[in-house]
């Protein structure tokens, strides 16, 4: 007699295969919304955001306000679309200010679909991140230092006075006993010593003078010298994310630097060459670069836009601007002459030299003291490079042979003369 198969068995495979599909799609789609995400960041993210308006509309769930087909030919080509009359293509581009929209006949139709299944996404849950005010706290959860030196000193005050009561009480007790005999005396006071001796008095008076003019000279010396002068700017930029993770060129903001006296301090259009499409951060708040919140950095944009009066919902400017009142960092005194293109342009020297590492600042400050003895060091030790330059060819060649070697600082290119600062 045959065995009749077990039904049981049949549906466990059947289960499984239909759990094995159900998986795989799932996992496509997943893949298609990553593929997608680098597909929109090249070809979308310069004029598109997901959740907010740029120079074109938020295209977050844009495939369930329009059909699959339409976005197909509009990102195929926008133009070609317009032109042929259809309703919904005029109207967008009416409402957009007839800004032609790039056509892209290189995407194919499944590059697009992993597009559209990545705008399709739900948006995510906002993430708690740190805050200055939440580091502050957190750097605070400790015991202070200040508080246990505090503390120590305070249990040895006490421990002296009670010495000081102890032997105090002693001397009384042994007065009343009699225990003193007659040929004991009594010790002078140190202070009464002290004065006594003449050696000891001249002495510690010369020491305490010169002590004293050391420590006077120090302080004076420190007049005007602002090294790690660290001001709280109208609106936080951090140098960390632009000039190092994101590798701006320093001469791209500073761009008197390379033909001016002085480096300028960037206007705010040159913001808003990037930041008419940056409207918020988007750097991950698990970055060893971010210092803040990303609501914090957004919120520092926003003030960027209230100074220039753009108003991104529109994507226009209101007339309506505000003076930022940066603070000054780096400032020589008027006596002191100073050319930064000398130095940039023709001396080829990098920002960092004398700004420091500022590409790791997240607050900018004076990195160098900036004094006259810090700038005659360095004119010591540079060498000036006068390979290949007709301007210092005759002159390196007569001091060279003066000073009988083959390179020059700019020391011995008169780099020293009291004229060449001071004016």
């Amino acid at each position: 007699m045959k065995k009749v198969g077990s039904h049981t068995s049949f549906s466990r495979i059947l289960f499984l295969c239909l759990t094995f599909v159900l998986t795989f799609s799932t996992g496509s789609f997943a893949q298609d919304a990553a593929k997608g995400k680098e597909l929109f960041n090249a070809n979308c993210a310069a004029c598109h955001k997901l959740d907010a308006n740029s120079t074109g509309p938020a295209l977050r769930g844009v495939a369930e306000r329009r059909s699959s087909d339409w976005l197909h030919k509009w990102i195929k080509n926008s133009s070609g679309l317009i032109k042929s009359g259809d309703a919904d293509a005029v109207k967008l581009f009416n409402e957009w200010n007839k800004v032609p929209m790039n056509s892209f006949p290189n995407l194919s139709d499944e590059d697009i679909d992993n597009i559209l299944a990545y705008t399709s996404e739900p948006k995510p849950e906002p993430t708690v991140a740190k805050t200055p005010e939440s580091g502050a706290a957190a750097s605070g959860g400790g015991v202070s230092e200040m508080i246990v030196l505090g503390a120590l000193v305070v249990v040895l005050a006490m421990l002296v006075v009670m010495l000081i009561l102890v032997r105090r009480v002693l001397n009384k007790v042994a007065d009343k006993n009699n225990l003193l005999t007659a040929n004991e005396t009594k010790s002078l006071p140190i202070w009464k010593a002290f004065v006594k001796n003449q050696f000891l008095v001249i002495t510690s008076v010369i020491v305490l003078m010169l002590a004293g003019a050391y420590f006077a000279f120090g302080y004076m010396m420190q007049i005007g010298v602002d090294q790690n002068y660290e001001p709280i700017q109208p609106i936080h930029f951090s140098h960390k994310i632009h000039a190092g993770e994101n590798g701006i060129d320093c001469k791209y903001c500073h761009s008197s630097a390379r033909s001016s006296k002085h480096s300028g301090i960037p206007s705010m259009n040159v913001c808003m060459n990037c930041h008419k499409n940056i409207s918020e951060f988007t750097g991950s708040p698990d970055s060893t670069y971010v210092d803040y919140s990303k609501e914090f950095y957004t919120a520092e944009i926003k003030k960027i836009y209230d100074a220039v009066g753009w108003d991104p919902a529109t994507q226009s400017y209101t007339g309506k601007e505000k003076p930022v009142k940066w603070v000054r960092i780096h400032n020589l005194p008027d006596f002191v002459y100073f050319n930064h293109s000398q130095h940039v342009s023709v001396a080829g020297l990098e920002c960092q030299t004398c700004h420091g590492p500022v590409e790791t600042m997240e607050i900018m400050k004076q990195h160098s003291p900036l004094t006259m003895g810090w700038c005659v060091n360095c004119h010591r030790e540079t060498e000036v490079n006068v390979k290949d330059n007709e301007y210092y060819a005759k002159i390196h060649e007569e001091l060279s042979k003066k000073y009988g070697v083959e390179k020059l600082t700019a020391a011995q290119l008169g780099g020293l003369e009291c004229g060449k600062c001071h004016y």
